[in-house]
């Protein structure tokens, strides 16, 4: 199939200002058409050996011929991942050795974002911003119960607890949703270290902006001068005309 898009590509990532340890992985594959971001679990032991783990397979991918193609080797790779965290977690005597996940991939005018946890894709189409996936976490199921409104859920003290995540159970629970790409389409992943610090409508201005490494880059600092209370990593991708 001739290439619908060429894609310019943005990186920035830091450990942040709180944590001595960078859980964070990240993957940029262009030529294949694949953007991952996985935050490893803090508190569990192994985050940054999971989050790493979901980047050192999906650099195996080979390039697809199809979409379907694409997609079913994409989950069975994180079906691997998922089964090899398990095993590693009882062989460390361990509850769960975890990682979230938020992905992208793109084949001919068409995309899919894969998602597990609380790790998010964005999309900036014709200067709107949406959130494509939604988080699974606690935080969010009482937002959508009603009992907490998106400002109060900021300071809740158990925001970061996560209901699905890479590891944790004995299938891999993702969650897809797919449509149609467009010529000036931009996708911005993300860990909650960005959205922790940074409105949904500042990302959007950085991402209106046209150097995409420059946004990911000032959204990263954005994000390190209200506190950095966690690692930070921010991919962003263009679709630019082939």
């Amino acid at each position: 199939m001739p290439a619908s898009f060429s894609f310019r590509t943005g990186v920035g990532c830091h450990i942040g200002k709180v944590r001595k340890l960078n859980e964070d992985s990240w993957l940029t594959r262009p030529e294949v058409g694949l953007w991952v971001v996985a935050d490893g679990m803090g508190g569990h032991g192994g985050g940054d050996v999971a989050s790493a783990a979901v980047v050192d397979a999906l650099k195996e991918l080979d390039a697809p011929r199809t979409g379907p193609e694409f997609l079913r080797d994409f989950e069975g790779s994180i079906a691997k991942v998922n089964a090899d965290l398990r095993a590693l977690a009882v062989a460390r005597s361990l509850s769960v050795i975890g990682t979230t996940l938020a992905a992208v991939l793109i084949f001919g005018p068409h995309f899919a974002s894969i998602w597990c946890g609380d790790s998010r894709v964005y999309r900036l189409r014709a200067g709107k911003l949406v959130q494509i996936s939604r988080d699974h976490s606690e935080v969010q199921e009482l937002i959508d119960r009603g009992v907490l409104d998106k400002a109060e859920a900021k300071s809740w003290p158990r925001r970061n607890v996560v209901t699905r995540a890479l590891g944790a159970s004995d299938a891999a629970a993702l969650e897809i949703i797919d449509g149609a790409a467009f010529t000036g389409d931009r996708f911005l992943l993300c860990s909650d270290g960005l959205t922790t610090h940074v409105e949904d409508a500042e990302i959007a201005g950085w991402l209106r902006t046209g150097d995409p490494q420059r946004a990911s880059e000032n959204l990263v600092a954005l994000a390190l001068g209200r506190g950095g209370k966690d690692n930070i990593t921010v991919v962003i991708v263009v679709c630019d005309p082939p």
